[in-house]
């Protein structure tokens, strides 16, 4: 009987391996850096509109009800009369012409003491507010402008036809309830005194239509508290508004 040989073969001893990182990796790495180039020249390309950004950002904020706290620096500071404090350099021409009509009216309050003393100028990012006590407009419970309410209303159509702005009229009541044959109560009173105030500003100052808005607010807004005659004083008041015409802030 024959004998099998069975021979075993030796594996092939395999030679060393490549120092470094598999080929496939480089091939991969260079892919990710072309996407990377790729989206930075699509980036440089677009057009950035910040003030489009702004204005989207402010709709969601207001549809939310979302509270937004400003720093002193990405916001216009509060403005009075008799303020003396240096604002920071505006950084966009919308805070550039706010900031000019508040240097415009307060220009205007100086030469007029009687009304810079019934009055005061506050700014924030929507526009420029200007408010007047009713005092210097209306003798008390009536809404017929007095012979003194030409010098505000003269100024406020001043400012209107030297900035591209447009104006919203606010009439404010104190609490203390109205009740006349001609004003039933301080809703009729107010929107009276802002109308009144309106159609003088047309009237004289030929302002166009479409940029002039009137509303009377009654004694909802109050920025003082009515326990006080001093506080009612402060909330008898008619606010002149100036804003930019896409922001159509009542």
């Amino acid at each position: 009987m024959a004998k099998k040989v069975i021979i075993v073969k030796k594996p092939a001893e395999e030679g060393p391996h490549d120092p470094g990182l598999p080929p496939w990796m480089a091939t991969f790495a260079d892919m990710v850096t072309l996407l990377l180039c790729f989206f930075v020249l699509l980036l440089s390309f677009a057009e950035q509109d910040v003030q489009k950004f702004r204005d989207v950002l402010g709709s969601l904020r207001d549809a939310f009800g979302v509270a937004v706290v400003r720093t002193k620096s990405s916001e216009l500071a509060l403005e009075t009369t008799s303020s003396t404090e240096v604002n920071s350099a505006p950084t966009s021409t919308s805070e550039q012409i706010l900031n000019g009509v508040v240097v415009r009216i307060r220009s205007i309050l100086e030469k007029t003491p009687e009304l810079k003393r019934a009055s005061g100028v506050r700014v924030d990012r929507e526009g420029v507010l200007l408010d007047v006590q009713s005092g210097a407009l209306f003798d008390p419970g009536s809404a017929t402008l007095s012979p003194e309410a030409k010098q505000a209303l003269d100024a406020v159509i001043l400012v209107l036809k030297e900035y591209p702005l447009n104006l919203v009229v606010r009439g404010h009541t104190d609490d203390r309830p109205v009740s006349t044959g001609r004003y039933p109560s301080n809703w009729e009173l107010s929107a009276a005194r802002a109308a009144n105030a309106l159609a003088y500003i047309l009237e004289v100052g030929g302002i166009p239509v479409n940029r002039v808005k009137a509303v009377g607010y009654a004694h909802t807004r109050p920025v003082a508290s009515n326990a006080t005659p001093e506080g009612r004083l402060k909330n008898q008041r008619v606010e002149f508004h100036f804003h930019q015409p896409e922001k159509d802030q009542w």
